[in-house]
């Protein structure tokens, strides 16, 4: 058994070469192996989103606070609010982050794959962000 106690892992700020605008992750767990789990609390700032990524064996998002926007390669852009979970199949290139005027709060859930968890790819443009909703 492993106990991480609340305040014991620092907030950081994520990288800029994934992420456009302010993105803070506070990490939950990053199991040791044979588990093969990662999850963190991320929150993004108005205006703030991943660049477009996949994951070996899918990503779950738990929408905990404010409004966003996620959008799957070729698909609508969907505004996302608390309460909302969002699977995304293993491979499917995807994007999340805040709205232009809101910032969005989840929980990030993905399991790695021979030690990766995510395939990074290029920024999402202020085109592609501003794109009409769904």
């Amino acid at each position: 058994m492993k106990i991480e106690l609340a305040g014991s892992r620092p907030t950081r700020r994520a990288p800029a070469e994934n992420f456009t605008g302010t993105v803070w992750n506070d990490p939950i767990i990053q199991a040791d192996a044979p588990a093969r789990i990662v999850a963190a609390k991320v929150t993004f700032e108005p205006g703030a989103r991943t660049n477009w990524h996949t994951h070996p064996l899918g990503q779950t998002l738990y929408v905990l606070s404010g409004v966003g926007r996620f959008q799957t390669k070729g698909g609508p852009i969907i505004e996302i609010r608390p309460g909302d979970t969002i699977w995304i199949p293993p491979n499917e290139k995807h994007w999340h982050g805040g709205t232009p005027t809101n910032r969005m709060t989840h929980i990030a859930m993905q399991e790695s794959l021979e030690g990766k968890y995510s395939t990074w790819m290029e920024p999402v443009t202020d085109e592609e962000y501003n794109a009409k909703l769904g």
